[in-house]
């Protein structure tokens, strides 16, 4: 038995190690890349630069001309910010709502909503670009600010299952108290809601700051455009700013994600199962 234990470690850890590197591998890449001192791809020699320099990020934010990365950082933070605010709050109220009320049209609004957030999101994108034409919001940061926030209360199932994991005994003893509705949720509900508050946010953020789709659709102005659309537009010989330009976009959320990991985790573990 522990031949057998042993040989399955050592198996599981070889396995892991490789699925490690195949995902570490273009990761690398990418770093060194961003690390290029002629800029351009095709002077590679196989995967990697002939040449390493650190001109490529001084030259992201210094060299605004044509290509205006710290004007697109702003953009991308500007409606990442505002759309995390709005949509955390949409979408907390909506869980809260299926979780602790009842009436006539929850279960077939619970039905419907799980049915559609089956298809994907970009089936809409011609439907969402001509209500933004008769609107007048084409080249409008607000406008993605609106759409963003507009279908987030769409995912509320990973929190309506945290919130059905709070014990009704509590609700119950702060109404003998003869606390209202909103005195239950602000000072019963969301003190025991960090884990789920936290991954809602940081979800809600990552969205919108890494998102491409939404903004190349209806950013046409330059100067209005994120982050993942600027770089996509970069010419041939800019790839090393566009591997530098990836590189500082992804640390944000990286960091993030790592200094709230364990607020993630309760919010996802505890919303999975109903109590």
């Amino acid at each position: 038995m522990r031949k057998e234990r042993l040989s399955e470690a050592v198996i599981t850890h070889i396995v892991l190690i490789i699925v490690s590197f195949v995902f570490f591998f273009p990761v690398l890449w990418l770093v060194l890349a961003s690390f290029s001192a002629s800029g351009s791809i095709y002077d590679y020699e196989g995967f990697f630069p002939q040449s390493y320099s650190l001109g490529t990020y001084i030259k992201l934010f210094s060299d605004t001309q044509m290509y205006d990365y710290p004007s697109w950082l702003r953009n991308t933070l500007f409606v990442a910010v505002f759309s995390c605010v709005l949509s955390t709050v949409l979408v907390i109220l909506t869980a809260y709502t299926m979780s602790r009320f009842r009436f006539k049209m929850r279960k077939p609004l619970m039905k419907t909503t799980l049915v559609l957030s089956m298809f994907p999101s970009f089936m809409g994108m011609t439907a969402v670009y001509l209500i933004m034409i008769n609107f007048n919001l084409i080249n409008n940061l607000w406008s993605l600010i609106l759409v963003y926030s507009a279908g987030a209360p769409m995912g509320y199932l990973v929190q309506k299952g945290y919130f059905d994991t709070i014990s009704n005994s509590i609700y119950e003893a702060a109404r003998i108290d003869g606390a209202s509705n909103p005195t239950i949720f602000w000072k019963v509900t969301m003190p025991l809601s960090k884990p789920i508050l936290v991954y809602t946010a940081l979800t809600s953020f990552a969205w919108p700051w890494s998102d491409f789709i939404l903004p190349n659709m209806l950013l046409k102005n330059r100067d209005l455009w994120t982050v993942a659309v600027g770089l996509t537009h970069l010419g041939e010989t800019e790839f090393s700013r566009f591997a530098a330009g990836a590189i500082f976009i992804a640390v944000p959320i990286v960091i993030l994600y790592f200094s709230l990991s364990r607020f993630l985790v309760a919010g996802v573990s505890d919303g999975a199962v109903k109590q």
